[in-house]
């Protein structure tokens, strides 16, 4: 842009920037631009940017660069499919278009019809960046708008103003798009209802006895210790050691707590955190929840972020009641008696945990939802159905998820919930008796359309019945998985079964 100046036009800062990267200078700046030009050149920059970003820590900066890279990602194929062919230009096939476009591998977009220029993929990381996240999305805006500048410093002047704007607007449509498979979860906390008896306020943390988890995924050090000696000076912790057994330590711990009239704590992820729900059920005790695992599920609804929250909601005695999920298999004959197994998020049974399992190994490099494609795919071609009766009805199944409450979005990828003690359970099933039932459900997955699709059944329920009559029956317990011998159980809700620190700042958006 030129400003009219008396003695003719004067460069704005724009075109000094542009001029600057066509004829870089000598020396170390010199060198540093071009090494910029470079970089902003190749897709790969938007990988960079979003690793970047998750590994400034928590949740949300994760999922926030996650949607950044699959929104560019959506850009990404939009140029390889339609722009590049339409240029004239020989384009590449089927598979290497869906590789690239899962990885972001596009090539630098040449002139074409479409407005795949590099304002959209700026756009698209920034919006998509900022729809999980605000907070993230305005630190990343100069970023990406620095770098659409860098690699479109060469366009031509004719038409690059309406070029520009249609860039932005591909690039937030990509955005945006993304919501159609992985709806953004609310900042608020799930609703749940204060406790009839008021937790204990743990002043400097007496009378919390915490077990730690580190093999769950925290970083257990010297300054995460400091951390919580900082936060709850005089809490007795645990540190579970290879050969422990946990159960066993959440026991004792759960026992003098009790005789203290205090709380139980666990910090670890989700399969620790559902051992201390079961233990802290039993005996009656509040349980405290730090996040302490690799993606802290029930932490997220519950609203404990982070150490400082829960430490906050303790010496407060600030805390909720949530509903407990149970599967219990009746006494058969020739089996020394029934089992009872609780879960605080899912049960699930068939290929669900091969698929959850799948797409958490692939999710941090390429995102959640074509995480969800390709895992999917795997388990389908090597994984065989299952014959079942649910509530006196054969089927043929997939999978069958039961969510400890209603879970959003719908589908068979669940994500949150916006209530702890709806008292109900969230049944899908992913029937396999339909004609072309693996092209089916994979179709329904790509379009997003499988909430709609015959392939899935749904139910909310408060009680159901499930008898495994071909197959083998792997049921798993917020996400660990267990070989039973039993292939007879019967899903119910034990309601507001559960005490659970929570700061009550957490606004409940729901009521």
């Amino acid at each position: 842009m030129k400003r009219p100046g008396r003695l003719g036009t004067i460069p704005g800062p724009g075109d000094r920037v542009a001029a600057a990267f066509a004829a870089p200078p000598a020396g170390r700046a010199g060198a540093a631009l071009r090494l910029l030009g470079r970089a902003a050149g190749s897709e790969t920059v938007w990988l960079a940017a979003a690793a970047a970003l998750g590994g400034t820590g928590g949740r949300s900066a994760r999922r926030a660069a996650l949607r950044g890279l699959g929104s560019v990602a959506i850009v990404a194929a939009v140029s390889r499919t339609l722009a590049k062919p339409a240029a004239g230009r020989p384009a590449r096939a089927g598979a290497g278009r869906v590789l690239d476009a899962l990885t972001g591998r596009a090539a630098r977009p040449g002139p074409g019809p479409l407005p795949t220029s590099p304002m959209a993929s700026a756009a698209a990381f920034a919006c998509g960046v900022a729809l999980e996240s605000p907070r993230h999305g305005l630190a990343v805006l100069p970023f990406a708008a620095g770098l659409a500048r860098v690699r479109g410093r060469g366009a031509p002047s004719h038409g690059h103003r309406g070029r520009l704007a249609a860039g932005v607007v591909v690039g937030v449509g990509a955005a945006l798009l993304t919501c159609r498979w992985w709806p953004v979860k609310p900042e608020a906390a799930a609703a749940a209802a204060p406790p009839r008896r008021p937790a204990p306020a743990l002043a400097e943390g007496k009378g919390l006895h915490l077990v730690v988890n580190p093999a769950s995924g925290v970083a257990w050090s010297k300054d995460t210790a400091e951390a919580l000696r900082a936060l709850l000076p005089q809490a007795a912790i645990t540190v579970f050691e290879p050969g422990d057994d946990l159960v066993a330590l959440l026991e004792e711990a759960a026992v003098r707590a009790v005789a203290d009239g205090g709380a139980l704590g666990v910090c670890g992820g989700d399969g620790t955190v559902n051992a201390g729900s079961a233990t802290a059920a039993r005996h009656r005790v509040p349980l405290a929840v730090f996040p302490g695992g690799t993606f802290n599920h029930f932490a997220a609804d519950l609203g404990n972020q982070s150490l400082e929250d829960v430490a906050r909601a303790i010496r407060a005695g600030e805390a909720v009641t949530a509903d407990v999920g149970r599967a219990s298999s009746p006494q058969e004959p020739g089996t020394p008696g029934g089992t009872e197994q609780l879960f605080l998020n899912t049960f699930s049974i068939g290929v669900y945990s091969e698929l959850v399992h799948a797409r958490e190994r692939l999710e941090q490099r390429i995102g959640k939802w074509p995480a969800l494609t390709v895992g999917l795919a795997r388990v389908l071609a090597t994984g065989s159905p299952l014959r079942v009766v649910i509530n006196g009805r054969r089927r043929s199944i997939w999978l069958l998820f039961a969510g400890n409450g209603i879970y959003h979005p719908a589908g068979f990828a669940p994500t949150y919930r916006t209530q702890l003690d709806d008292g109900l359970l969230d049944v899908r099933a992913v029937d396999a008796g339909t004609p072309l039932a693996r092209t089916r459900l994979l179709l329904a997955v790509l379009t997003g359309t499988l909430h709609s699709s015959r392939v899935l059944t749904t139910a909310q329920v408060r009680r159901l019945e499930l008898e495994v009559l071909q197959g083998e029956p792997h049921f798993a317990y917020d996400g660990e998985v267990t070989d039973a011998t039993y292939r007879r159980l019967v899903l119910d809700k034990l309601p507001k079964a559960i005490t659970l620190y929570r700061p009550a700042d957490q606004e409940q958006w729901l009521r």
